[in-house]
């Protein structure tokens, strides 16, 4: 998780949204990325899509093994992309700010974890307050 809240800083000091995210196969990060919409002008590039873009294009095996890190919930779109590649574990930093379809994402046979982690809540929470039109953007509202 620490990666992870290390992509959201990285993604803060860009002047883009605080969040973060980590692949990981066998204890090693094999992608790592952050939200990325501000910066490239993206609708798509939230961290964990963000993320598995770097990662690169791996066999439908590897995915099958990894476990997914992200500072906050995924979202509806990036819940998707874990469920398409069979991603099996997703470890969330918060969901207090916002709480994707974790529900769902259970439901498909996905251990999702909560962690309610005091970094990734802070940072979420100073960049609300500080980003509001920003943010309702990015979770199109």
């Amino acid at each position: 998780m620490q990666a992870a809240i290390e992509e959201a800083r990285l993604g803060r000091s860009e002047g883009g949204i605080p969040i973060g995210s980590v692949l990981v196969l066998d204890g090693k990060i094999i992608g790592r990325g952050h939200n990325r919409r501000v910066q490239n002008g993206s609708v798509i590039h939230h961290a964990e899509m963000n993320c598995l873009e770097n990662a690169g294009r791996l066999p439908a095996s590897v995915y099958r093994r990894c476990t997914i890190y992200s500072t906050l919930s995924p979202c509806p779109m990036c819940s998707g992309a874990i469920l398409l590649y069979g991603i099996p574990k997703v470890v969330i930093g918060e969901n207090k700010t916002f709480q994707g379809p974790e529900d769902y994402v259970r439901s498909q046979a996905v251990d999702v974890e909560v962690r309610q982690d005091p970094d990734c809540i802070h940072l979420m929470e100073e960049f609300i307050a500080a980003e509001p039109v920003l943010w309702n953007e990015d979770i199109g509202e």
